[in-house]
């Protein structure tokens, strides 16, 4: 946010202010004591393991000129004080957003089962070639995440993109007003999340709240390849765009798509970008990121930026240029020995397993092996045994010649993979140092499971064995 003053903070978050009104306090807004800069708003947050209040002392101490919190405190700085710190940083994202709309900025707006995070990436690279753009580091796509990247946007900023996250209905419905997104994009609906959405049909119903809340001047960017999407065009009053893989859509007042695809030996696609209604041409992109199921993800990006009026060439050039920005996704590293290791082990769902497997076997390398060290897939519900014996016999069909297999249902996951070399590990200590010692420098090793299995730690060990 713009350099703003304690009262007026006040007033934007319905908070009592304690201590001078015409401090200035800006621009940065932050939860964390240790991220604090001079100037900063300190926003003490309650929590299940720590509260944000023990730690007000350390934020001033390192430039926090004002605190938001919920009890008065014992200090010089201004304190905005409210019933609950969380709804005052909400009051005042969608104060700051509802200034910067009315001044000209575009709000964006990507949800789908998996693939935002490297879609929220791309995109804001893309549009970044057109103006300032905020977007969330890494995935902050929650009722915290929305409203602490929103109040990134000032008076400079063009575009903000939001990554919205559902857990169940009416989540992204909530976090709409907010950001009032005037482009909505959706990916796709998958498995994620399945055992507290009960249905794929009911996170179809989740996800599609996003074009629900777009104006008719909108764009609501729809997979034409994801039949749950395409049918979320009868849910909205926005214009539509389409994006797919392979053919051009039938249907989208902006349609965009990919041909002549292919991949780089370390699997970076490449592809022949078109589009044709409200935006017309042709161009060749080549992608440094990672994996046939980013050509997708690159294409809702670039629909989404032609419809802010960004050429087809400028676009297909920012898109070659973009990097992934966001840790533990399809991430590739050499180790000294020439193994390639692949940490996509942010979270799981069982079609980003499926997109990762499929990668990892486009990376095998003359002479060289596969190994794939896999972990629970959380949250999928009464079918999560079923959904990792069918993980464990993707692995197997796809060639994986050895499994490593950690968490709860490690033995489905070995039980699917039949007469693949497999190994149950019992913590990640065990499972990296298996990895490391079955390695050859030829060999190409996936590490995947949900967030709370943690196994980034099992990837960087065997990416940098000196460690130990």
């Amino acid at each position: 946010m713009r350099r703003e003053t304690a009262d007026r903070l006040a007033r934007l978050t319905g908070a009592r202010l304690v201590g001078d009104p015409g401090t200035l306090v800006g621009p940065d807004v932050v939860i964390d004591s240790r991220a604090c800069s001079p100037g900063a708003l300190f926003v003490a947050l309650p929590g299940e393991r720590a509260d944000g209040h023990d730690f007000v002392e350390g934020a001033v101490a390192a430039g926090a000129a004002a605190v938001l919190v919920r009890k008065e405190l014992p200090m010089a700085v201004p304190q905005l004080v409210v019933p609950d710190p969380l709804a005052g940083l909400t009051a005042l994202a969608t104060a700051l957003v509802e200034e910067a709309v009315a001044a000209g900025l575009v709000t964006v707006g990507i949800t789908g089962s998996s693939g935002k995070t490297s879609t929220k990436d791309l995109l804001a690279q893309v549009l970044a070639t057109a103006g300032p753009t905020v977007a969330p580091v890494g995935s902050l796509n929650n009722e915290l995440g929305v409203p602490l990247t929103a109040t990134r946007v000032d008076a400079a900023t063009r575009f903000l993109v939001s990554e919205m996250g559902a857990r169940g209905s009416g989540h992204i419905a909530s976090l709409c007003p907010i950001v009032t997104p005037h482009v909505g994009i959706v990916l796709n609906v998958g498995h994620a999340h399945l055992g507290q959405f009960g249905s794929v049909a009911a996170i179809a119903k989740a996800k599609g709240e996003l074009v629900e809340a777009l104006p008719a001047e909108g764009w609501a960017v729809l997979n034409a390849d994801d039949p749950l999407v395409s049918a979320m065009a009868g849910r909205t009053g926005a214009r539509i765009a389409t994006f797919a893989v392979g053919a051009a859509p039938g249907w989208g007042d902006l349609r965009v798509w990919a041909e002549q695809v292919g991949a780089s030996d370390r699997q970076r696609p490449t592809f022949m970008l078109h589009a044709s209604g409200a935006a017309r041409g042709s161009a060749p992109v080549a992608l440094q990121v990672t994996g046939a199921h980013q050509v997708g993800n690159a294409l809702a990006a670039a629909v989404a930026a032609l419809g802010q009026g960004l050429d087809v060439s400028t676009v297909a050039l920012a898109l070659g240029n973009a990097t992934a920005r966001s840790h533990w996704r399809m991430e590739l590293s050499s180790r000294p020995d020439g193994a390639l290791v692949v940490n996509d082990a942010y979270n799981a769902n069982p079609d980003s397993m499926t997109a990762a497997l499929r990668t990892l076997a486009s990376l095998r390398r003359p002479g060289g092996r596969l190994l794939a060290v896999l972990g629970d897939m959380l949250e999928l519900g009464p079918g999560a045994a079923a959904a990792h014996v069918e993980v464990g016999a993707l692995a197997a069909a796809l060639g994986v010649d050895r499994l490593i297999a950690i968490g709860a249902h490690a033995d489905d996951l070995v039980s699917g993979a039949g007469g693949v070399e497999s190994t149950v590990a019992s913590d990640r200590a065990a499972a990296a140092a298996t990895a490391a010692a079955w390695l050859s420098p030829a060999d190409v090793v996936l590490v995947k499971g949900s967030r709370g299995l943690a196994l980034e730690n099992v990837a960087e060990r065997l990416s940098a064995p000196h460690r130990g």
